[in-house]
């Protein structure tokens, strides 16, 4: 049977995969009414066998699991990890450990940023998905055959995919390149969001520390509220209300009622009641509290052709070198570059990436390097000292 319904299954399962050098993970979760993810399905694939197990089943206790996914000895493998390790953390407050995601590890061997599973199953495995069951609601009881057939495939193949990439990494003598971005997903900070940051998240576009203090405090009231009756953020207020309430303040429930998205029983209820104490406490608090616009240097102008230059080195040095743009610089790395030269202080003139693209942006910037087009392709050129 491929689906695990029981503790003492799953258990003994778990024992298995224990000796394992490696397991392959993904989960199957419901996310569209509520704030936290709702775990429906765990999938766990071994080099000898896959189960499903239905974390919805009655009486079952998911501690096996959880020693698992702490048990430093195995290596957890997943696709795209974020919202799978989310789930654990909810559950257990750690991350699985030690972790790889073959999303990333992808970037770093040529398939581009962000590359989905199905592509590498098709690239790596030559085999193609059944995508029939990709939308399926997988709270509802009992699981159909197909739907765990589907579950299966997104562990089985993926030891294929694991093994590959990881010979690649190796050929190209790469596997430092990940260091960095596993460090950030196995940080359980990476998954916990502090109501007090959910600003953040929002694009105010404002230099008014007065407009981000009243944005803050609504937006933190809205996080709490959201995880406090487990909803998504934008059921309780949306993200245009909050922005607008931060530009003008509302005072009393009569000018809550006019910002759009709001109406009379939300301005003149709870929501309401408690909007109007937060706007009321970024509005009385003490301008050394509040938080302030990002620091943004003002940068030389005619910077725009050398930003240009540099995208087609970027763009050339990624190709080349069969890696993502995404893992090695972005606009602003090269706007800094363009700007300050070697004292730009940005990552890709660190490490790996200084080799692979940081070197030569500063040579190009300093007048050492040229770029011109040879037929369809560019060619680098060094002019030396």
């Amino acid at each position: 049977m491929e689906l695990i319904t029981d503790t003492q299954t799953l258990s003994a399962f778990c024992d298995r995969l224990a000796t394992e050098r490696f397991v392959t993970v993904d989960t199957e979760f419901m996310r569209e009414k509520t704030y936290w993810p709702k775990l429906c399905l765990v999938q766990l694939g071994g080099e000898d066998e896959a189960r499903c197990v239905d974390v919805l089943a009655d009486g079952i206790d998911l501690q096996p699991l959880y020693d698992l996914m702490a048990n430093d000895k195995v290596l957890k493998v997943f696709h795209a990890a974020r919202q799978d390790v989310e789930i654990f953390v909810k559950l257990t407050g750690q991350t699985p450990t030690p972790m790889f995601d073959t999303q990333v590890a992808a970037m770093v061997c040529g398939f581009g940023e962000s590359v989905g599973y199905e592509t590498l199953v098709n690239n790596l495995c030559k085999k193609n998905l059944d995508k029939g069951s990709r939308f399926t609601d997988w709270s509802k009881r009992p699981l159909t055959e197909r739907q765990i057939t589907y579950a299966l495939g997104d562990v089985t193949h993926l030891r294929v995919i694991y093994q590959r990439l990881m010979q690649k990494l190796e050929d190209n003598n790469r596997a430092g390149w990940l260091d960095e971005e596993m460090a950030a997903l196995t940080s359980p900070s990476t998954y916990i969001v502090d109501p007090e940051m959910a600003w953040k998240r929002l694009k105010a576009r404002t230099k008014s520390a007065k407009v981000l203090a009243v944005l803050r405090e609504v937006a933190a009231w809205r996080e709490r509220e959201a995880q406090r009756k487990d909803m998504p953020r934008n059921r309780v207020i949306r993200d245009d209300a909050i922005i607008e309430i931060a530009h003008h303040t509302p005072k009393d429930e009569q000018a809550l009622e006019r910002v759009r998205g709001m109406n009379k029983s939300i301005a003149q209820g709870r929501y309401g009641s408690e909007i109007l104490s937060a706007i009321k406490r970024a509005l009385t608090m003490d301008p050394s509290e509040y938080p302030q616009p990002p620091a943004k240097k003002d940068l030389p102008k005619g910077l725009g052709p050398v930003v240009d230059l540099l995208k087609v080195l970027l763009k050339f040095s990624c190709e080349h070198n069969d890696v993502a743009q995404k893992l090695v610089a972005n606009a602003q790395d090269l706007e800094q570059i363009a700007a300050y030269g070697a004292k730009a202080d940005v990552a890709c003139l660190k490490g790996w990436r200084r080799e692979l693209f940081g070197a030569s942006a500063i040579k190009l910037k300093e007048g050492k390097l040229s770029l011109a087009v040879n037929g369809k392709n560019i060619k680098v050129i060094d002019l030396g000292e």
